[in-house]
């Protein structure tokens, strides 16, 4: 996998955060098995393009003034509303030591058994956890469902092998599968309705019968 270039500063704690968010940086941290914790800022349209046009899943070597560090992104917070980045996590790597990181599954194609039977595709995990180098990983683990039918799936075991990247979730764990469109439930009013005219039968013999009985 390609490295990536993103100028980054050491940040002053001190100063306000939401300053710093207006001004178009990023607050972030930067730590690792062999780094101390350093508080930091970047780019944040440049993070973003970034992410955009690469994924989450990529090797960004950190550029400091005098100095530069590969790492990975560990966790990105957005805003609620505006979906822009808020804090950033980034791991600082070797790139001879293996990692394990969460990777994005994609789905290919569309199913048999939804084109052709009507059932749904469901995406039960979409992110799987894999131990790799850096170098070795993968932006996505691609997954074509285009031969499943109905009760169909595939499992991690299923998921095609890549070079130098060991899965770590459970083999028989399931990724996608196709179920079978419920049948519709019959609708309470149409249950009362049909009921209807059997009540209002009954309230007509029972003032039948009244009318029949002699009058004291």
């Amino acid at each position: 996998m390609k490295q990536i270039a993103l100028e980054a500063e050491i940040r002053d704690v001190s100063k306000n955060l939401n300053v710093l968010r207006k001004s178009g940086k990023v607050p972030a941290v930067f730590y690792g098995k062999k780094e101390e914790p350093i508080a930091i800022s970047v780019d944040a349209k440049k993070f973003m393009s970034i992410v955009e046009k690469e994924g989450a899943s990529v090797i960004i070597d950190l550029k400091f003034k005098d100095f530069s560090k590969p790492s990975i992104i560990k966790e990105l917070q957005r805003h609620i509303l505006t979906q822009a980045p808020n804090h950033i996590d980034f791991q600082s790597i070797s790139l001879t030591e293996k990692i394990e990181i969460l990777i994005p599954i994609h789905v290919e194609g569309v199913a048999d058994g939804v084109k052709n039977a009507g059932g749904t595709l469901e995406h039960v995990l979409r992110e799987i956890k894999v131990k790799c180098l850096p170098t070795d990983m993968p932006s996505k683990v691609s997954v074509d469902v285009t031969a499943l039918k109905v009760g169909d799936d595939i499992t991690v075991e299923q998921l095609p092998k890549l070079q130098g990247v060991e899965y770590e979730h459970d083999p028989k764990s399931v990724v996608v599968t196709v179920i079978a469109q419920a049948a519709e439930e019959e609708k309470p009013a149409e249950t009362a309705e049909a009921q209807a005219p059997e009540v209002i039968g009954k309230g007509k013999k029972e003032e039948a019968a009244a009318a029949e009985q002699p009058k004291k």
